[in-house]
């Protein structure tokens, strides 16, 4: 009987302690770069990042650590810069490549929480790596459209040219005919870039998954585990599709092109792209002129596109932000907010992302914690991998050895300013490995010759070329300065820094 009280005991604490543990509301924005009102982009509408920003520690300096989709998440969810994940393209599984790799939600379910997500959240494994998730993960043909239009055709649009043609693919590959229904939207033209249908937020995923999201938070409200919420908003990734009420913030005879479109003076060659990802949708090709480039009233279309769905996305997260605060389950969580990296609009000409170029690798981080600071913006280095061990040191976890990551909550809770000096990104081109250090003001460049697939050494001898920026005199990357003698010393510092750490 006395061994049947302990155990109740025993398991009544156990409870307790879950109950106290820290919620984690994990937020991640598809292609957003650091476009936010109170950032100093006065053109962009995003009330709800801004009061975000208010009440949370902003890093205004982080860097993705590979400039697409796949590479640069599965290094944030595992916290391994992509020479250990050995993911750099959209093609190869996170699991295929390291079969024990470890994400945040799967360390997390380890740990006792709940972990859940939906969106897209594990782009580059396989079925978002169902071993990650407590609940099955939601996928969009799950999600709560709204009853006014059902799903978008393709999970991207609402016009009904593209609804009709794509139900009729469909049936077209029921009846077993083999096509690729996105290419073959293309041919027909009804694929475009831009879309603005007057349609309700929930006819678009990321309306619908704001409101699956707060369902979720209704249910763990209600059970005594601690949960590790995963939300993974789609906008604003191609095709720039929002309702046409965000569109109709701005005007599109105010919005200014980018004011530097080439390609910076003594950069390489192979640094740069033709931007095929925007090449993939129906209106673009039409809109290139003799050099390739996009024409100017197409490129003021694709930033007004690109502006509205940032709007979008924002009201998106101020429906989860909201609810946070309205339940009272913000007193308990902590709140990471990121992009999986920037986006160039225009820039150098280019389009899209997949540079080691600050439109590219530079992306929002922002952290509300229970007890942390407030209200701060730090402008120094941080790294999107840096996020698992801090959310381990703040909800008490033990923090795995082999991250390659460093806890930001020396930061949170203002004992300094930074942990680093400097935030690593990489992208492979022309079987080439381009490595990027980023400072507070500056930005090295090596490229280096050799397959970097299946390893992470520092060839010495092998750099192919190599770029230097400074933010503070030249913003736009207009000039590689590499051969600049005013800055062989600082050249020389980030070398060794470099070296250190792909070494």
């Amino acid at each position: 009987m006395r061994s049947l009280k302990i155990l109740i005991v025993l398991i009544l604490i156990n409870i307790s302690m879950q109950a106290q543990k820290t919620n984690v509301v994990f937020i991640i924005v598809d292609d957003l770069k650091p476009l936010i009102n109170s950032w100093g982009e006065k053109e962009i509408k995003t009330p709800n990042l801004d009061s975000f920003v208010k009440e949370s520690v902003a890093f205004t300096n982080a860097q993705a650590q590979q400039a697409v989709c796949a590479p640069s998440r599965v290094s944030f969810m595992t916290g391994m810069r992509p020479d250990y994940t050995q993911i750099l393209d959209l093609k190869t599984h996170m699991r295929d490549k390291v079969p024990n790799s470890l994400t945040m939600p799967e360390y997390f379910k380890q740990n006792g929480y709940i972990t859940a997500g939906l969106g897209k959240v594990l782009h580059g494994a396989k079925n978002d790596d169902p071993q990650s998730w407590s609940i099955p993960f939601i996928h969009d043909d799950q999600l709560p459209y709204s009853k006014l239009t059902g799903p978008p055709a393709d999970f991207q649009y609402q016009n009904k040219s593209t609804h009709r043609m794509y139900n009729e693919l469909l049936k077209q590959k029921k009846q077993g005919e083999k096509f690729n229904i996105r290419r073959k939207l293309n041919e027909l033209g009804a694929r475009p870039a831009v879309e603005s249908e007057d349609v309700p937020d929930d006819a678009l995923p990321d309306g619908a998954i704001a409101k699956r999201s707060i369902e979720l938070l209704k249910d763990f409200q209600n059970k005594k585990q601690p949960f590790f919420l995963t939300i993974g908003f789609k906008k604003p990734h191609l095709p720039f599709v929002a309702p046409k009420k965000y569109w109709d913030l701005y005007k599109r005879e105010d919005i200014k092109l980018a004011p530097y479109q080439k390609h910076a003076v003594g950069a390489p060659g192979y640094a740069y792209h033709k931007f095929g990802e925007l090449k993939n949708y129906s209106d673009i090709k039409m809109n290139l002129d003799s050099q390739g480039r996009v024409i100017p009233k197409k490129q003021k279309e694709l930033i007004h596109g690109y502006y509205a769905a940032v709007s979008y996305v924002d009201a998106q997260i101020g429906k989860v932000l909201k609810y946070l605060k309205d339940s009272g389950l913000e007193k308990n969580t902590i709140i990471v907010l990121i992009g999986d990296h920037g986006w160039h609009l225009g820039d150098h000409g280019l389009w899209c992302k997949q540079t080691n170029y600050e439109q590219a690798t530079r992306t929002p981080l922002i952290i509300k914690a229970p007890g942390m600071k407030t209200n701060v913006i730090n402008t120094h280095p941080a790294e999107l991998i840096d996020i698992f061990p801090t959310l381990c040191e703040f909800t008490g976890l033990k923090t795995p050895e082999k991250l390659q990551g460093i806890s930001l909550i020396p930061i949170l809770n203002g004992s300094v300013k930074k942990v680093q000096d400097v935030a690593l990104s990489q992208y492979p081109r022309n079987g080439k490995m381009g490595y990027s250090l980023r400072n507070d003001r500056y930005r090295y460049i090596e490229w280096h010759n050799g397959d970097y697939k299946k390893s992470k050494d520092y060839i010495k001898g092998k750099i192919d070329a190599v770029e230097f920026y400074d933010y503070k005199k030249d913003p736009l990357e207009t000039k590689n300065l590499a051969q600049d003698p005013a800055y062989a010393e600082i050249i020389k510092k980030m070398k060794k820094e470099l070296d250190c750490i792909i070494r």
